[in-house]
């Protein structure tokens, strides 16, 4: 098979497998335990948090350990909500934000708080003066630095300025950034980062929040002092020691991989455009990240197109949830007034550091069969009908 669905997750490094193997075959003792071995996993935890920390541009006393993308995201926009309660009980997510973050707005709904969706351009772009106003009974924004599906990049900063200025805390999901694009913690200006370790070559079930210091935050897991009181629980020390590697490669290979991804990306379009030209790419006059294309095939619905290329080798997404043999559009295109039609043929196609430019050539011809061998089929079910 062919992986194309790197943005869904990536493979483990070496670096980061061997790390965590040493790890698991250590004596298993707490980092919170005061004997030696205890201060020995501890030191390993420290280490990992200064290599996760240098990745985004943060004070390593700025990172806490979770179990990934969603807590962070969950820990965040719910413990800086809390946090901020008696200021208002609003707050203010981009229409196109994560699956995680609707479902913190969610939890928040429940318990009594109004949450708003802010609308974003046919670019996928949330356009900075949409944040709400200082009187609007708003505490927070939560805004992702890049898009899941689209690989649309946010101008966070620019957000985070007008938040800052409307006395608004800012949450940001940078789990798809991390490791692709660089990052700045301080630069953007946030009160929250979300990044996790799976989408940047690390194992699954770890990931950090970030929190700038003096930051609004109520901690979700309570009831002891691990993480410097932000979130109770063992640490997960085997993942989060893999983690520290993968972000610390991460870091040492950004640039060349980022470049390397901008023509595997260019590649990628170019062969899907020669071969099929009036295939719509969402969210291509928008900075983007250099591993994804969101690309629709009229008259080759997802689901069936996904099925097509898995029989010819090759495995990606669909840009639309596809259940009980009906298939919806996906949200974040629905937000970006992609015509329902259009958007029930979307594709996401991402890359990662295993590509190679072999492999994309081999994915632009199975595309093309598989597109052709779908609107046949489609065609032929119409006449019969």
């Amino acid at each position: 098979m062919i992986y194309f669905d790197h943005n869904a997750s990536t493979p483990v490094r070496p670096e980061a497998r061997e790390a965590m193997a040493e790890a698991l075959a250590g004596p298993g003792a707490n980092p919170s335990s005061a004997h030696s071995l205890g201060q020995r996993a501890r030191a390993a935890v420290e280490r990992a948090r200064e290599q996760v920390a240098a990745l985004v541009g943060a004070r390593p006393e700025a990172v806490t350990f979770v179990s990934g993308g969603t807590e962070g995201d969950h820990a965040s926009v719910i413990g800086m909500a809390l946090a901020l309660e008696k200021r208002g009980r609003a707050i203010a997510i981009s229409a196109i934000e994560h699956h995680a973050v609707h479902g913190a707005g969610e939890v928040l709904e429940r318990i009594g708080f109004r949450v708003t969706h802010l609308p974003v351009d046919a670019r996928g772009f949330l356009d900075p003066a949409s944040v709400p106003a200082a009187a609007s009974g708003h505490t927070l924004v939560a805004v992702m630095l890049a898009n899941n599906e689209t690989g649309v990049i946010q101008p966070v900063a620019e957000i985070a300025a007008r938040a800052r200025a409307a006395g608004l805390a800012v949450q940001c999901d940078a789990v798809q950034a991390a490791g692709k694009i660089p990052v700045d913690f301080a630069a953007l200006g946030v009160d929250a980062l979300v990044i996790s370790a799976h989408k940047l070559a690390g194992p699954k079930g770890v990931g950090a929040l970030i929190l700038r210091d003096g930051a609004p935050y109520e901690p979700l897991f309570r009831g002891s002092a691990h993480e410097r009181g932000r979130r109770g629980g063992t640490e997960n020390l085997p993942g989060i020691v893999g983690f520290g590697v993968a972000a610390e490669c991460a870091a040492r290979e950004l640039a060349s991989e980022r470049t390397r991804m901008l023509a595997l990306r260019g590649r990628l379009e170019d062969g899907i455009r020669a071969a099929l030209p009036d295939t719509a790419i969402h969210g291509e006059r928008a900075p983007r990240l250099p591993n994804t294309v969101n690309a629709s095939f009229p008259g080759a619905r997802s689901d069936h197109l996904l099925m097509a290329l898995d029989a010819r080798g090759v495995a990606v997404s669909a840009g639309a949830a596809c259940a009980s043999g009906a298939v919806e559009p996906s949200p974040v295109l629905k937000a970006m007034g992609v015509p329902r039609e259009l958007a029930v043929c979307a594709l996401r196609l991402s890359m990662g550091r295993t590509t190679t430019a072999e492999e994309v050539d081999r994915v632009v011809a199975a595309i093309g069969e598989s597109v052709r061998a779908v609107r046949g089929g489609a065609a032929a079910a119409a006449a019969r009908s």
